[in-house]
């Protein structure tokens, strides 16, 4: 039995996404959350797009992030939590890379969504789950 076998578990995960959502969210998020939500009303589904690539990835890694659809609920609540400190960050580098890191988030979900989630072989990985619901919460669309 997995650890969100049970329904309490799941909606206290994805309810500690509104929870971020609800502080000081970056421009950035909201622009990205913006066009994905709209993207999403008008078509149904986003339309697809690639994959990420090579760079892309190899930006992830460097923070030790792991592709969206091999990541639980958890580990993307605390993914956005850096991000948007990250994004406030006096650090210009390091706010460049939390700004492309977050569009690079909503890349990931677009194809998975597009692709009707069927890259997803397990429930332990529903991470996507975490960022949309993030996305639903702070965009005005």
């Amino acid at each position: 039995m997995s650890s969100l076998a049970c329904e309490e578990d799941k909606f206290s995960s994805l309810s500690m996404s509104a929870m971020l959502a609800r502080g000081e969210v970056p421009q950035i998020h909201r622009r990205t959350a913006d066009n994905y939500m709209v993207i999403k009303k008008i078509y149904g589904t986003p339309v697809v797009l690639p994959r990420i690539n090579n760079k892309e990835r190899a930006l992830l890694a460097k923070y030790d992030f792991n592709p969206l659809e091999y990541s639980t609920i958890k580990q993307i609540n605390e993914e956005l939590s850096f991000l948007k400190r990250w994004s406030c960050s006096i650090n210009k580098n390091l706010k460049n890379e939390a700004d492309e890191i977050i569009q690079i988030r909503a890349k990931e979900l677009k194809y998975l969504a597009a692709s009707r989630y069927v890259n997803l072989t397990s429930e332990i990985y529903s991470g996507y789950k975490a960022l949309e619901r993030y996305f639903e919460e702070i965009s005005k669309y």
